[in-house]
């Protein structure tokens, strides 16, 4: 399962934004059932950033965010992310995909 979360981030922001979003990605990095976190940014578009993380399932992605030192360093930077879907994984995977009804 991997989870992409988008970012746009204006130039006298990106200093601190990347600052907070390597805190992130260690905090992932860190968790169970984490195969890999990464920091990327966008070839084309210079202030589109995203956190791109894959796992070996979605309970360890969910287990991530569990506990204080998770949410103080993931919660305040990811509520700041685009706001769309961010979860993907195989579509054997995924079985039914039935949108969720807001």
């Amino acid at each position: 399962m991997i989870a992409i979360s988008r970012f746009r981030v204006d130039e006298p922001g990106q200093a601190q934004f990347v600052a907070d979003a390597e805190v992130a990605v260690a905090q992932f990095a860190g968790s169970a059932g984490c195969l890999s976190a990464d920091l990327v940014r966008n070839l084309d578009e210079p202030g589109l950033w995203a956190i791109v993380t894959r796992w070996a399932q979605v309970g360890d992605y969910r287990r991530a965010f569990n506990g204080t030192p998770a949410k103080l360093a993931l919660i305040p930077l990811l509520s700041q992310a685009i706001d769309e879907p961010s979860a993907y994984d195989h579509p054997d995977e995924v079985g039914d995909n039935v949108p969720r009804v807001g």
